[in-house]
């Protein structure tokens, strides 16, 4: 455990996010300031002591390390660091579900690797919400995805985009539609819509888009949109590969 003492030395060679004690997001990297709720979790929920080697990152790829002092500063900041954005991209847009189940989608979606999510409504959506709940709710998933990319050590976070029509993801460049019919995930299909559980309608089926099939058993809404984004991202990150 670092001592008091240690807020005075510089951070160790080869800090990363994922070797730092934790890992949060502020406003100007350049000149890197705790919010009072950052540091109310580094102080009070981690218990970090003072001189605590963090990483502090701006959600676009660039972070550096630092250490904590008693107050919301940060000082002996390391040098920054800009991690080049994921490519391609992933791009997971799932149809709306019930209750805290949309919550639970983003938080997994950005622990596995996702880079942009679209909640939208299909034809056959039961959950429809109003343009208040859905200010609300956008507001509160971009939340979630914030809190999991630090709890992850993200250094980009992924876009959560307020929620949409069917017809506005089904138009997005190289899109895709999971069932079960569909060809094995490929990375240059990187653009996945997952429907309802109750399935897509006839006249969504009928746009013609390709299809993606993501598992022999049938799958929940959430839980296909984290395993759509799960095997992207290992085939991204060569954990696995193609098939030829």
């Amino acid at each position: 455990m670092p001592a008091p003492g240690d807020a005075g030395r510089p951070v160790p060679a080869g800090t990363t996010p994922q070797s730092a004690r934790a890992h949060v997001f502020v406003a100007d990297v350049g000149s890197p300031r705790l919010s009072p709720d950052d540091h109310h979790h580094l102080a009070r929920v981690l218990r970090l002591p003072e001189g605590s080697v963090v990483t502090v990152g701006d959600g676009c790829g660039r972070w550096r390390p630092a250490r904590t002092t008693r107050g919301a500063e940060l000082v002996d900041t390391g040098d920054i660091v800009a991690d080049p954005a994921p490519s391609p991209p992933i791009t997971v847009a799932f149809a709306l579900v019930k209750g805290e189940r949309p919550e639970m989608a983003v938080q997994k979606l950005t622990e596995v690797g996702v880079d942009r999510i679209m909640p939208f409504v299909a034809e056959r959506s039961v959950v429809r919400w109003d343009e208040a709940k859905a200010d609300r709710r956008h507001a509160r998933l971009t939340d979630v995805a914030r809190h999991a990319a630090v709890q992850c050590r993200r250094t980009w976070l992924p876009r959560v985009e307020p929620v949409t029509t069917f017809g506005e993801v089904a138009s997005l460049p190289g899109a895709v539609m999971a069932q079960p019919d569909g060809d094995p995930p490929s990375l240059d299909r990187p653009v996945v819509l997952v429907g309802p559980e109750g399935g897509w309608s006839p006249s969504e089926l009928e746009l013609g888009l390709p299809h993606v099939r993501l598992s022999i058993n049938v799958l929940r809404a959430d839980t296909a949109s984290v395993t759509i984004c799960t095997l992207l991202a290992a085939l991204r990150t060569g954990l696995v590969m193609e098939s030829s």
